[in-house]
């Protein structure tokens, strides 16, 4: 399966349903009271991290996620109901992140963990809901909330306590092989590891999750090779197994690797530089290991170093008591503080009068639309309440001013109406 640890999709909880305007009908009754019910809230759009979830894949064939609409009211009293919600799933370790704030809405980081993100619009209120002394026979009702979509980001972070840097073909993935029962593709050339490799260490009745992470090579902070795509899934683990092919047989210097990786780091974030490690140096089984360890321990300064033979399977002990006793002394993974959406007002404030041509004039704007949701065009008391609010918010005045005449033709939305002062 590709692996794919970012993807933007685009995200809407359920409108409300509306509300019903009805009235009450029953044989010997002729003026039954009024009993539209109230429509049904919207579906929520819910997230779930998913235990067995390993990649982002779906998400770039399906890109938008709508939660159910509320049912409209009917009559009797009888309320809608509720619009489903829509549950999301995706890996442990990711985190949702909204386009238009930047902010982080979500961090799944415990399998299993659900964070309702957006919340459906509550339903309308049913006719029965407006009657009052004065008002016994409401002939409208009010419309369901709407609710907006949302762009927003998936990233993939791995969960790991100890993530494996190193440069290309160093045997990182050997030494996963060896400490776990991971069975990652291993080879000797380059960029083997497309993916992260996560497997659990088990030592002394403990355990801790390592995760293998792409070969960096020089400049990958800035694009180059596969590091910068693969830095990220380090940015969770609580510590660092840097691996250096201490026999250089590839003809590099361990010192100078080492010191390459840890500039990698430190350019994409100060966290990853900060982050404590136990140096590996692996192949110490090879010619040349005695003169590339002196060069390693120069580089690696106050930093432990340990001299390792994954293929051989020497120095693993040593290697595991180091990790498991660094790690007991180490805070628990890296969380990330969630914030919630920002609300959007339901209508913007103001409106425009344009002159489309001589003696037709168009209203638009977010009080237009309010008053247009909140009006029944079949109901008297409805309309009289529309012509109330028109003078309210200056509409009126405002198609005065712009020159319009008794007569002539208005435009709000979708109605059309001629205007009268």
């Amino acid at each position: 399966m590709q692996f794919v640890d970012r993807a933007r999709i685009t995200i809407k909880a359920g409108d409300g349903g509306n509300g019903c305007a009805a009235f009450h009908r029953e044989k010997y009754v002729n003026r039954g009271g009024p009993s539209g019910g109230d429509g049904g809230r919207g579906g929520n759009v819910v997230f779930m991290a998913g235990p067995g979830l390993t990649t982002l894949i779906d998400f770039k064939f399906k890109r938008h996620f709508n939660a159910g609409r509320g049912e409209d009211g009917k009559a009797e009293l009888s309320a809608g109901r509720d619009g489903e919600d829509i549950i999301i799933k995706v890996p442990v370790g990711t985190i949702v992140r909204d386009l238009e704030t930047g902010d982080i809405v979500a961090d799944m980081d415990q399998s299993g963990k659900r964070r309702v993100l957006l919340r459906g619009g509550r339903g309308g209120k049913g006719n029965a809901r407006f009657a009052t002394p004065a008002r016994q026979a409401p002939r409208f009702a009010q419309g369901g909330q709407k609710t907006f979509a949302r762009d927003v980001e998936l990233e993939l972070k791995t969960i790991a306590d100890v993530g494996l840097v190193g440069l290309p073909n160093v045997g990182k993935s050997t030494l996963l092989s060896v400490l776990t029962a991971a069975r990652p593709k291993i080879a000797n050339y380059h960029f083997t590891t497309l993916t992260p490799n996560l497997g659990v260490a088990q030592w002394k009745d403990r355990h801790f999750v390592l995760a293998d992470i792409p070969g960096l090579i020089e400049g990958a902070v800035a694009g180059a090779g596969l590091g910068h795509d693969f830095l990220r899934h380090i940015e969770r683990t609580r510590m660092l197994l840097h691996v250096v092919d201490v026999s250089g047989q590839e003809g590099r210097d361990p010192g100078e690797d080492y010191a390459t990786i840890n500039r990698e780091l430190s350019g994409y974030s100060q966290k990853l530089a900060a982050l404590p490690q136990i140096v590996a140096a692996n192949k110490a089984d090879l010619p040349g290991a005695k003169d590339g360890m002196a060069s390693l321990k120069k580089a690696a300064g106050g930093a432990q170093v340990l001299s390792v033979s994954a293929i051989e399977h020497k120095g693993l002990d040593t290697l595991l008591n180091a990790t498991l006793q660094m790690l007991s002394t180490l805070p628990p993974a890296l969380t990330f503080e969630e914030k919630e959406f920002a609300i959007k007002p339901m209508y913007e404030t103001g409106f425009e009068v344009t002159k489309e041509q001589e003696g037709i004039y168009s209203v638009c704007g977010g009080d237009v639309r309010r008053i247009l949701d909140s009006t029944d065009p079949n109901d008297e008391t409805s309309m009289r309440r529309f012509q109330q609010l028109l003078k309210g918010t200056g509409i009126v005045r405002a198609l005065t001013d712009a020159g319009a005449k008794d007569g002539d033709t208005v435009i709000m939305g979708d109605w059309e109406f001629d205007f009268i002062v």
